[in-house]
């Protein structure tokens, strides 16, 4: 009897689990078996196994062959496991060296020929290997890029199963094969956008630096035209770069989604899902394996929800636990999966279905009924957790001529640098960094809090229900954004009216 062990990755959301393969070779009726709480992907490995081995040159064991997925209780899922699985039971009968191959993390999918190919989430496993102390990972060459992005573990791209063997010491020929590659996606090149291509709406984009400054979530109520989507577009751009932490959570996000990944890029994501997503489309999910939704892409970055009135109620609503916690928790039979989830959300929405309503000037086609049923779907706990609500209107002529010198992305950002910078300073003793971030406990109570003074026109707000506890709270933390653009160590009464301005148009 033999037992060769080796290593693996499980991935629960966008954290990956260790896990140790063993392979027990016993004097039995020939069998191979999985055991461990594997799914049906992982199950049909067997075959996959067998196949892989008689291609190329290598024989499995004509004994019982018993392959365990430690630890047990953790459920499995994936093709992933395929290369772990068939190292380990070629090694029950000797030839390898298996110092080698218990020292070794193996990620990657068997074809029938032998040849390895490309599994989604290499980045977030080979993170979680490097994490867990293993000094050596192999993955699929097509993979090879984006595992090579993590620091601190040697990470080899194999072709084939033959290629790994004779890595661990096998002394079976090569034979010549082709790598499986990773089509490339043909992307066509952007035109460059730039803030200064608003024109007309001064008041508009100061608003839209004030959420970047903060990290607010921003609503536009408006006219087709009015430049919604515009604004929206550009908010990434005057954006701050994203930190290590946050480039490389964005691309296991990516990696965990199926998309390629080659490099650690520093632009915020932006997601922008069609208003027939369904809620599964937005928060993530699957019946088998558990996969990201757009709010999960969008961390770090923003979630932009164009035409948020004709999306359906369920899926809007299913934002609001998102919002407050800054995680998705996803729960389905016999697995459940955290991703995170901390976006800047951005609603844009008209008035009502003909986008006419209130609009001076313009003729609204929609009945009353019409106009409280669209707008009803933008439900008031999820417009409690919106920190900004704007109402813009078409661009003038006469708008168009009295508009100031246009504002580019390169200025706006650089403000926005500023002030978070600002905020960070002022924050430098909490473990937040950013207004959006911070508690509203801590606000109202801590040793910036403002004095009643100052807090009286929102004091005001909240006992005549105008705004409830959390909105008072995010007034709050909009006003401290208003103060670090300005530079202003201390909240003022203008900052506390501004941001009561911003939020509702409650003037101070």
């Amino acid at each position: 009897m033999k037992t060769t062990r080796t290593w693996s990755v499980a991935l629960v959301g966008v954290e990956g689990a260790m896990v140790e393969v063993e392979a027990d070779l016993s004097n039995q009726e020939p069998q191979f078996k999985i055991i461990g709480l594997a799914d049906k992907a992982l199950g049909e490995a067997v075959q996959r196994v067998h196949n892989a081995c008689g291609n190329s040159g290598l024989s499995l064991p004509r004994r019982r062959l018993t392959v365990n997925l430690s630890p047990a209780s953790l459920p499995k899922q994936g093709s992933g496991f395929d290369l772990a699985i068939a190292i380990a039971s070629i090694a029950t009968e000797g030839g390898m060296d298996a110092a080698s191959i218990a020292s070794t993390v193996h990620l990657g999918e068997l074809g029938l020929d032998g040849r390895l190919r490309p599994i989604p989430g290499v980045l977030p496993s080979v993170v979680a290997a490097a994490r867990a102390g293993h000094s050596r990972v192999v993955v699929p060459y097509a993979n090879l890029e984006e595992a090579s992005l993590v620091d601190g573990i040697t990470v080899i791209g194999a072709i084939s199963l033959a290629e790994v063997a004779v890595l661990h010491g096998s002394t079976i020929e090569l034979p010549h094969v082709e790598a499986i590659t990773v089509p490339v996606e043909e992307v066509a090149p952007e035109a460059p956008i730039d803030l200064a291509d608003v024109v007309g709406q001064p008041e508009a984009v100061e608003a839209l630096i004030v959420a970047a400054a903060g990290g607010h979530h921003l609503m536009m109520c408006g006219p087709p035209g009015a430049g919604k989507t515009m604004l929206a577009r550009r908010l990434p751009g005057i954006l701050p770069d994203l930190d290590d932490r946050a480039a490389l959570s964005t691309a296991s996000i990516r990696s965990l989604a199926g998309r390629p990944v080659r490099a650690l890029t520093r632009m915020p994501p932006f997601e922008a899902p069609h208003h027939s997503a369904s809620v599964a489309a937005l928060v993530g999910g699957g019946s088998r394996i558990v996969r990201p939704g757009a709010i999960s892409r969008a961390s770090d970055g923003v979630l932009f929800l164009d035409e948020a009135g004709e999306f359906a109620a369920s899926a809007l609503d299913a934002l609001r636990q998102p919002l407050e916690s800054a995680t998705i928790d996803i729960h389905r039979a016999g697995v459940s999966a955290m991703f995170p989830a901390r976006f800047q959300l951005v609603l844009a929405t008209n008035p009502c279905p003909c986008g006419n309503y209130g609009m001076r000037g313009a003729n609204c086609t929609c009945t009353p009924m019409a106009i409280r049923r669209y707008m009803g779907r933008l439900s008031g706990p999820l417009l409690d957790r919106i920190d900004i609500e704007l109402t813009l209107a078409r661009v003038t002529v006469a708008g168009i001529s009295r508009a100031p010198s246009a504002v580019t992305s390169a200025q706006a950002r650089q403000r926005v640098v500023e002030a978070r910078a600002r905020s960070a300073h002022r924050l430098r003793d909490t473990p937040w960094a950013v207004n959006v971030h911070v508690p509203g406990a801590w606000l109202r109570e801590g040793p910036a809090a403002p004095v009643p003074a100052v807090r009286r026109p929102l004091d005001a707000a909240l006992h005549r229900g105008a705004l409830t506890l959390r909105g008072y709270d995010r007034v709050l933390r909009v006003a401290w954004s208003l103060a670090d653009l300005a530079g202003r160590p201390q909240l003022g009464v203008d900052d506390i009216g501004r941001a009561l301005y911003l939020k509702k148009g409650l003037m101070a």
